[in-house]
């Protein structure tokens, strides 16, 4: 059975399939529609951790935010993949004429994020550095190309952003004022995919990296792909950057127990989460 892939905005996938890296591998596959990455439009109170779930609309692998794809493990809702992750560049962003100027700034200011997703997560823990509990004050806007509409028409003052749609941002001369980079996790959730099946998705994507690594600018025509069509004749993404970079370290046990501790400050109502060896792909 072929690997029912979910995309995730990023340029890898697309590359290796260009260059026939997943071929070479001897990888069956098919890409599922991208959607909002995976979460259903419309929905302000679903987020990726709810996505996995409800079955991630029938995808065998998939990503989201390692704080969702690591607790929907613990919750025995997917299998975590523990060879590779990868690290998405994301802030909390406003709009050019915005009296927030820095990090400070942000207190008390309402600040769009995506429901138990990882525009939360990275929030949370962004804001922790900077504001006291009290201070932080977050809005849930649904997915991230309706939480990037919402911001660019003004309809919040400030919101977290990642990928495709920080660059959109970006390009309307929208401001960083606090980075809020993640890491991302694999989540397995279709029954029949083997680690042999995984072995060979993720041996295709170290090719694309590398390819992305050394020649960005001949890869970069792929983020059209995760560019709402209202903007596509409006940014230009030959300025954008590379976007999500995959990293092939392991997912420790330290660092799944480590996530488990700081994520159920936010999931605080949980069940005991699964070990480690049975929340895993082996």
């Amino acid at each position: 059975m072929p690997l029912r892939i979910l995309p995730h905005g990023r340029l890898q996938e697309w590359v290796a399939e260009e260059q026939g890296y997943f071929a070479a591998e001897g990888l069956e596959y098919t890409f599922l529609p991208e959607g909002d990455y995976g979460v259903p439009v419309g929905q302000v109170s679903t987020g990726a951790f709810e996505t996995f779930g409800a079955g991630r609309g029938g995808a065998g692998i998939s990503c989201a935010c390692h704080w969702a794809t690591n607790t929907a493990a613990g919750q025995r809702a997917g299998r975590l993949v523990t060879t590779a992750y990868s690290v998405a560049p994301c802030a909390v962003m406003v709009p050019p004429e915005s009296p927030v100027r820095g990090p400070a700034d942000l207190a008390g200011v309402p600040l769009g994020v995506g429901y138990h997703s990882g525009s939360h997560f990275a929030t949370v823990q962004a804001l922790e550095a900077v504001l006291a509990p009290e201070q932080a004050t977050l809005t849930f806007q649904g997915p991230p190309n309706e939480r990037l509409d919402a911001l660019l028409d003004r309809q919040v003052p400030a919101a977290t952003l990642f990928g495709v749609p920080l660059y959109i941002a970006e390009a309307f001369g929208f401001r960083k004022v606090l980075d809020a980079t993640f890491m991302i996790g694999f989540l397995v959730t279709g029954p029949d995919v083997t680690r042999a099946d995984v072995g060979k998705y993720l041996a295709a994507l170290r090719r694309a990296q590398m390819d992305i690594d050394l020649h960005p600018e001949s890869f970069k025509h792929h983020h059209l792909r995760a560019v709402p069509e209202k903007y596509r004749h409006q940014v230009d993404v030959r300025t954008f950057g590379t976007g999500e970079r995959i990293v092939f370290l392991p997912y420790t046990r330290e660092v799944f127990a480590a996530t488990q501790a700081w994520t159920r400050r936010v999931f605080p109502a949980l069940p005991e989460p699964a070990p480690y060896d049975e929340a895993v792909l082996s």
